[in-house]
């Protein structure tokens, strides 16, 4: 049953768009098919992710007001919880927001790494084409015209984790530097910082290896693509937000 559902309502659909982008595009060109379907799929759930990423602008902006609320409530976890949920609420924030982009977003994306490890690689199945789709007589592999995407390269490796390093910069905000007056730091203070480290700096690398070792360069080129487009919005919602 699910299996039924993810292929009707979600791989089927972004098959047959990235199969009609490589039947429009110059020279029939798969790279540049992936870059057009990554960009479809980004603005399809723009709407969700807009929110999520404006519910995050707004906590980045109340963070020194949050930094006083833990420091007058350090002994009482509690209070504090409560106090910061009420902030929250006073400004319209949902700091659960990320958690339903992610959900939303966790099919797509294995929609898309199917497709692009698997059809490419192997060649495009007609058995999943809508009646008004057809799959072109020629097909160039090659982006920018060396660039193979059946196969692993390191230059958009590099592409997606670097991209995925400033991604993560711009989203994810700077914790607070250590009051030495505060004493030893809490547990969860020093988790936080542990998984803010990992997640900047570990991440991107992953985001290398997995690219270059495991998937066809077509993989690395939606992450790279998609990592710009969240850049571009995160910068776009911030320059809004000044005005």
């Amino acid at each position: 049953m699910l299996s039924f559902l993810f292929n009707t309502f979600i791989y089927d659909p972004i098959y047959n768009g990235f199969v009609f982008f490589v039947d429009i595009t110059p020279f029939h060109n798969v790279g540049l098919a992936v870059i057009f379907i990554t960009i479809l799929v980004r603005l399809i759930i723009l709407p969700i992710t807009h929110k999520t990423v404006r519910s995050q602008a707004k906590m980045k902006a109340l963070e020194p007001e949050i930094t006083r609320i833990k420091g007058e409530t350090k002994h009482d976890t509690q209070e504090q919880t409560k106090r910061v949920m009420e902030l929250y609420q006073k400004h319209g924030v949902n700091p659960f927001s990320g958690c339903l982009m992610l959900i939303i977003q966790t099919p797509i994306l294995l929609a898309l790494f199917w497709l692009f490890n698997n059809e490419i690689s192997n060649g495009f199945s007609t058995e999943r084409l809508y009646s008004f789709i057809e799959i072109p007589q020629y097909i160039s592999l090659l982006f920018l015209g060396f660039i193979d995407m059946s196969q692993r390269d390191i230059f958009l490796a590099l592409a997606a984790g670097i991209s995925q390093y400033f991604q993560i910069k711009l989203a994810v905000p700077p914790l607070p530097p250590r009051d030495a007056n505060a004493g030893t730091p809490s547990l969860k203070d020093e988790f936080a910082r542990s998984f803010q480290t990992q997640t900047k700096y570990v991440f991107p690398v992953m985001v290398f290896f997995l690219s270059f070792k495991m998937f066809p360069s077509a993989v690395a080129l939606y992450w790279a693509t998609s990592n710009l487009f969240s850049i571009a919005h995160e910068l776009f919602v911030r320059r809004k937000a000044q005005k």
